[in-house]
């Protein structure tokens, strides 16, 4: 494995976060002799920690790393400076790392206790309370610290269900796609056995009479090209149904991402979509899962709603969500980009909005061919 200083996958962020450590080292400049050597020293072993613990992230360890960072906290609030509290932004982060209650509630009363303790001790020693400035400079800094473990939490949290969900729709995925093999299987056998076998027979039957009745043979060999004609004429047809995916299957799935990512869902609209051709099925069931998808991943949202319908000359799709909404209607991303590129095959519109959420409404038009829906 190649050695790295912090785990690829946080990016540049632990690099960035580095330069708080700067104040502390420049702080130790005024202090001498043994006591700033100390202090170096310190700051050096809260590097370690540091580093370690993005490493120990979900071991036991993780415990451990913690623990002395916590500590290197307490001793220079304590025996150095006040000033050394905002050091504890580190460990806040950390803290909100714990997956389970019990580990997040004990780091968060140690992180009160080293924050807290030394103010404490020092209103003791020097028997006089923070002036109202002191105060302002302190507390709103460490009423932040204090929180900042639950928004770490929250959006571990987050991150963590949006890979469960993926997970969930890999798996769904997988099944579906074990399904469809057996019924092609199925499908097949079902087909194409009979057939195969009544071909076998007949080919054994034109070997014993080509040379005792030709005729025979002829018209049983003619009898043969007929049946493998519609044998093939069937595997086509199996074959155009394994293609794309319908409007009502798709609908299906996507009910089960959103009640999977805890979204409520609401259908409104028609559901024979036998007048859309398979070719126009497909393309407004991929924009449809994207959608769903960008609900879940991005909306925020608590409840979603589709509503589809067919009008003589178009049909209409329309998203809703009741999430955060979108800053710009060509703010598509790559997703909706994607969508657009899609639905340009079959002359589809896309249209973003927001309206207590976002709306995302598809126009695609019904093509009618010798009076007959395509």
């Amino acid at each position: 494995m190649k050695w790295s200083v912090f785990p690829r996958q946080f990016g540049f962020f632990p690099y960035i976060f580095l330069i708080y450590i700067g104040f502390p080292v420049l702080s130790l400049t005024k202090e001498t002799g043994v006591k700033q050597l100390i202090g170096y020293g310190m700051v050096l072993l809260f590097l370690v920690t540091y580093r370690q613990l993005y490493f120990a992230i979900g071991k036991r360890k993780f415990t451990y790393w913690l623990a002395i960072q916590l500590s290197i906290v307490f001793i220079f609030c304590l025996f150095y400076h006040l000033n050394y509290m905002f050091l504890g932004f580190f460990p806040a982060n950390f803290i909100g790392w714990y997956r389970y209650k019990t580990g997040f509630k004990r780091g968060l009363l140690s992180l009160a206790i080293v924050e807290i303790l030394p103010f404490i001790v020092h209103v003791i020693r020097t028997k006089t309370f923070f002036t109202t400035a002191e105060l302002f400079y302190y507390v709103p800094f460490l009423i932040i610290m204090l929180i900042s473990p639950f928004g770490i939490r929250s959006m571990n949290r987050r991150m963590e269900l949006e890979k469960e969900l993926d997970r969930a729709n890999q798996k769904i995925e997988e099944l579906v796609k074990r399904e469809e093999r057996v019924r092609i299987a199925r499908d097949l056998h079902d087909t194409l056995g009979h057939t195969l076998s009544l071909l076998t027979l007949k080919s054994q039957l034109v070997q014993r009479m080509t040379a005792v009745d030709p005729e025979r043979a002829r018209i049983e060999a003619k009898e043969m090209e007929v049946t493998s004609r519609a044998a093939l004429k069937q595997v086509r047809e199996l074959v155009t149904d394994m293609r794309a995916a319908t409007i009502a299957e798709e609908l299906l799935q996507v009910q089960q991402i959103l009640h999977a990512a805890g979204i409520t869902y609401q259908y409104d609209g028609d559901v024979d979509f036998s007048r859309v051709s398979p070719f126009s099925q497909n393309i407004v069931s991929m924009c449809v899962r994207e959608a769903a998808t960008n609900v879940v991943k991005h909306s925020r949202a608590t409840h979603c709603s589709i509503s589809i319908k067919l009008f003589s000359e178009k049909i209409n799709i329309v998203i809703r969500d009741d999430g955060m909404g979108v800053r710009n209607n060509r703010d598509f991303g790559n997703g909706l980009r994607g969508m657009e590129e899609r639905l340009a095959l079959i002359d589809g519109a896309l249209a973003l909005s927001n309206e207590n959420g976002a709306v995302l409404e598809i126009n695609v038009p019904i093509i009618k061919k010798e009076g007959a829906a395509v």
